[in-house]
Formats: C-alpha cells, sequence, structure tokens
C-alpha cells in the first residue's frame, strides 16, 4: 500500500514524527510513505511566510526514517495533480489540518482516483506540539538584553 501524507514541516516538532508514523501504519505492515512537502509560495497564500525554506524542508523529510520518498508540491496546479502523479493508496490528513476529508475524497472520486482519504487521529500534545507555537516562543521569549553569540 501505497500512504501520501502532506504539510508544512516547518521547524519540525515530534507532531511531524507522529504524523507521518502514524500515516505510514494506516497503510499496514509493508507500506510505503510518500511525503508532499508544500512549496514556499504555496505556505504563503495560506498568509504564513515559512521560517525554512522548501528546499531544507524537503531534505529534513527525506532523512526521516519512516519516509520512503519525499517530493515538493507542484506549483500553479490543482492540489489533486499531485495526488494523480503519486497515485496512492491512502491519503493521511492529519489531527490538525483543516482539510474535510468527506469533500476531499468525493474530489478524488470526481477524478476518477483509487486513494481513500482517513485522518490521523493521533496528535502529539505538548507545549510546543507546532511550529507556530515555536515561533511565537522564541518571539515572545526575553532574553534579558543577552545576545546569543554563538548562534549564526
Amino acid at each position: 500500500m501505497k500512504v501520501m501524507a502532506s504539510g508544512t514541516f516547518d521547524i519540525l516538532h515530534p507532531g511531524h514524527g507522529i504524523y507521518l508514523q502514524k500515516s505510514k501504519e494506516l497503510g499496514g505492515k509493508d507500506s510505503k510513505l510518500v511525503v508532499v512537502v508544500a512549496r514556499d509560495s504555496t505556505v504563503r497564500k495560506r498568509k504564513r511566510v515559512p521560517i525554512v525554506n522548501e528546499n531544507q524542508r524537503l531534505e529534513l523529510i527525506k532523512m526521516l526514517k519512516v519516509v520512503d520518498e519525499a517530493y515538493l508540491g507542484i506549483e500553479n496546479q490543482h492540489i489533486l495533480d499531485i495526488v494523480e502523479k503519486i497515485n496512492p493508496d491512502i491519503i493521511a490528513i492529519g489531527a490538525d489540518q483543516t482539510h474535510n476529508v468527506e469533500e476531499l475524497q468525493k474530489a478524488i472520486n470526481e477524478r476518477g482516483l483509487k486513494a481513500q482519504v482517513k485522518r490521523v487521529k493521533d496528535y502529539h500534545k505538548a507545549d510546543l506540539d507546532s511550529s507556530c507555537k515555536i515561533i511565537k516562543k522564541i518571539k515572545n521569549t526575553d532574553f534579558e538584553g543577552k545576545i546569543l553569540d554563538n548562534c549564526e
């Protein structure tokens, strides 16, 4: 079984790992996990500027043991074009992703694709369980006027 997962994966944290591991498990024992990393332009359209550029995010995702293949999304095309290209059996939607599973399944069916859309229910609950929370903490941290000399 081929499972496809997607996301921005900006500032990797344990929640990303859980999402990808649980996504792969949706396909069973010998499944293959293919990950689509959102393009910088796509992230910006969602009114967010990525901290880490798309090529570096892709490189990090490819390094993860759970990931079998990873690609950048396709720019300026319909979101389902990459689904057609990868042709997964399952599309895994993360617990915190806003996609409507039923609407996405309907659109996939209308295109004649075989993929089943499933939501990963597991989520890493922690103070810093999203890239946005990590960024906000950094922005709101008082370093007491100290310059972190060893950060370059």
